[in-house]
């Protein structure tokens, strides 16, 4: 299940798959051959403009809307009139450096460079996440993988396997505070991969109580999430229990 969730749910983790790498022994991982231009507002998505990440054959989203803090000096600079422009993103798995044309006020294309940070690949490799391939740090750079959600996933009981989890939780917002929520929904998490899947299908605490009040507090993680996809609701399953006792 996380597998089919990760490749064909999360447009955010094709995350520059044909970036080449150059890296030299003992040297940061280094990615090129990356482009960037600017996305216009989005009503569905938004009203802010968004800032697109690519190689050759896939891409990566930033909203410019002030919701990461890395993002700031990338939001001053594209908000600039037309003109030359340069711009960072820094994060704990690497730094983004960028520079190109703006045409006018967020729009404009150009190219970007790529360097992981080894001490997170350390911290990552501590816990056992160790990334298999340099732009797996660009991917974790574009989800916000960080090592304290990592850890915190490990404290509510939920410890992750490899470093594909790590970015599928990020990409998703799977959080402690989601965590704990379905719990509170009495539900039975075995691993990481039930919460994922939760949290793709917009699986919350609310909806698990709501299908336990209707009468279903014994289901698993397959089954609530299966009813959910369905568009199952507490009050649908209410009617159709009604319905199945007045046959009888």
């Amino acid at each position: 299940m996380k597998a089919m969730i990760v490749a064909a749910g999360l447009a955010t983790l094709s995350a520059l798959a044909s970036a080449a790498p150059m890296q030299a022994p003992g040297q940061p991982p280094v990615l090129t051959d990356i482009r960037w231009d600017i996305l216009p507002p989005d009503g569905e998505r938004g009203d802010e403009p968004r800032l697109r990440v690519r190689s050759e054959a896939s891409s990566s989203d930033f909203a410019l809307d002030g919701s990461r803090s890395e993002m700031a000096g990338a939001l001053r600079a594209l908000g600039d009139d037309k003109g030359p422009v340069a711009f960072r993103i820094a994060h704990a798995a690497g730094t983004l450096d960028c520079d190109g044309r703006l045409t006018r006020r967020y729009e404009g294309e150009g190219d970007c460079r790529f360097t992981g940070d080894p001490g997170f690949e350390r911290q990552l490799a501590a816990r056992g996440l160790a990334p298999d391939r340099p732009r797996d740090l660009l991917t974790m750079l574009m989800v916000d993988a960080t090592i304290a959600l990592a850890d915190g996933l490990a404290d509510v009981g939920l410890p992750l396997a490899d470093p594909d989890d790590l970015v599928a939780a990020a990409a998703l917002k799977v959080s402690p505070a989601y965590v704990r929520e379905l719990r509170g929904g009495a539900l039975k998490l075995e691993s990481i991969d039930d919460v994922i899947a939760c949290r793709a299908l917009g699986v919350d605490g609310a909806y698990v109580r709501e299908l336990a009040d209707a009468g279903y507090a014994d289901l698993d993680v397959e089954d609530v999430v299966g009813m959910k996809a369905l568009g199952v609701t507490g009050d649908y399953a209410r009617r159709m229990n009604a319905a199945a006792g007045a046959k009888r």
